[in-house]
């Protein structure tokens, strides 16, 4: 029963991101905390299970409100610009070139294994571009994720490294056999981003010759956003160049204004930047106190004055706390599904529910299905609670635990984490980007299960996996 009130919950959350019933923060918080009372918990049970979460995530929503207003100060100050017109000569203004770029960042700035950095550094540096030339913020999301994900099988990433816990093995044990599936996964994530560039420049003739259907499209997948982070004057709507939009927002402080580009301090901004992005590669502090230190800085030194500060703060605050909203309201969810002994009893009913005669087939089948499983099951709950189960059943039929947790690291919070709402690097993810969390995870789930299942051939191909054991 408890099981199938988890599976339930998770379902009707996905179903209304989806369909955009209901906000972003209604679906995370309020669906978890109805089938907690449901399962018959007590009110100060679920406080208890609310206040567990909201724990485990305060950490990430401090981190992003501050890195979304440090961001927002350098975009004011012009610090992007440079970037982004060498960039744009250098691709051309091809959205080709410019998907597979925004890919190969992704795939660099993902070395060290961590989501969230990989986010703050790749998201806001192309973003500006996307909407300088009129490119889909979904395909941004995309591309940054198909890079995230690829690279996130590296033994010091969190996937590989729980598995590796769970069996109690080296990580390398599990990871260096798979490096052949991993670098087709970079040509694969590459290949694709460079179909979606093409696919976005067909599109975007179209709306240039006054194709209506393609300049609605484009305008529903970048507009219709729930959760905004401004990147320019506190508004919550796209660059209108190129874009094709039907309005253009009044922005009464654009970042191209003179008042607030700082030129004359760009070399003491690159520093400021690098040294914060450092910091957080080395984790020489927590991540929220690098951005709290980086945007203290950062106002003190291009806006001086309360006035200028207030208002650089202000322009960015608004979608600054709603993403801070869903942040927490995630926190709740995940609260209420470990306390309440849900995710416990999914993992067993998702373990015995694969009959007796598919059991030779199990690295097949939790290869196939990793990605998918990733909207259900965070990297906690999966490795440490999903995996240990697939190990026993698999014992009884002779199959290598280490086959089942490389079909996992394939697939399961590694390609598939940057569509995963159990993780709040997702949540990082379309924030920055501003897409719509339903039409993100729509958008990526299809090509982030092609990368796996090229990766997953690839293993079968080398003789890592089993396909069958007989």
């Amino acid at each position: 029963m408890l099981s199938l009130l988890g599976f339930g919950t998770i379902a009707v959350i996905l179903l209304l991101l989806f369909t955009q019933r209901v906000a972003a923060i209604v679906a995370l918080a309020g669906v978890p905390l109805a089938a907690a009372f449901l399962a018959g918990n007590s009110p100060s049970e679920v406080a208890g299970f609310v206040k567990e979460g909201l724990g485990g995530v305060v950490g990430v929503a401090a981190m992003f409100l501050f890195a979304i207003v440090f961001f927002g100060i350098m975009r004011d100050a012009g610090l992007f610009d440079p970037l982004i017109a060498r960039i744009v000569k250098w691709a051309g203004s091809a959205p080709p070139t410019v998907a597979v770029a925004t890919t190969a960042l992704a795939l660099v700035a993902h070395l060290d294994g961590a989501g969230a950095v990989t986010f703050l550094i790749a998201v806001p540096a192309m973003l500006p571009i996307y909407e300088r030339i009129g490119m889909s913020r979904l395909v941004l999301a995309t591309c940054v994720g198909l890079g995230a994900g690829v690279m996130n099988i590296v033994p010091w990433g969190g996937p590989t490294a729980r598995a590796a816990a769970t069996l109690g093995v080296d990580a390398n044990e599990l990871w260096v056999p798979l490096i052949p599936a991993q670098i087709a996964g970079v040509v694969f994530a590459l290949a694709i981003a460079y179909y979606l560039g093409r696919r976005e420049r067909n599109r975007l003739a179209k709306v240039a010759a006054g194709d209506v259907s393609a300049e609605v499209e484009e305008s529903t997948a970048r507009v219709g956003q729930r959760i905004p982070v401004p990147a320019t004057g506190g508004t919550d709507e796209p660059a209108s160049a190129g874009s094709g939009g039907d309005e253009t927002p009044e922005e009464p402080d654009k970042p191209d204004e003179p008042s607030l580009l700082r030129p004359k301090l760009f070399w003491v901004n690159v520093v400021l930047v690098v040294a914060t992005l450092a910091a957080l590669i080395a984790a020489v502090a927590p991540p929220e106190t690098c951005f709290i230190i980086a945007t203290i800085i950062a106002l003190l030194i291009n806006y001086p004055g309360m006035k200028a500060q207030s208002a650089r703060i202000e322009a960015h605050a608004v979608g600054a706390m709603l993403m801070v909203g869903t942040l927490l309201a995630a926190g709740v969810l995940l609260g209420v599904l470990d306390g309440s002994g849900m995710i416990e009893s999914m993992a067993v009913s998702a373990a015995n529910v694969i009959p007796d005669w598919m059991a030779p087939a199990l690295p097949l089948i939790v290869g196939v299905f990793a990605v998918p499983m990733s909207l259900i099951f965070g990297p906690d709950a999966y490795y440490f609670g999903v995996l240990p189960v697939l190990i026993e059943v698999g014992d009884q039929f002779g199959i290598s635990a280490i086959h089942l947790a490389q079909a996992s690291i394939i697939g399961e919070e590694t390609v598939g984490f940057p569509i995963s709402p159990m993780t709040g690097a997702f949540y990082l993810l379309v924030g920055l980007a501003k897409v719509d969390i339903g039409r993100h995870i729509r958008h990526t789930l299809g090509w982030a299960w092609l990368v796996s299942l090229g990766m997953l051939g690839v293993a079968f191909a080398t003789g890592v996996i089993p396909v069958w054991v007989s």
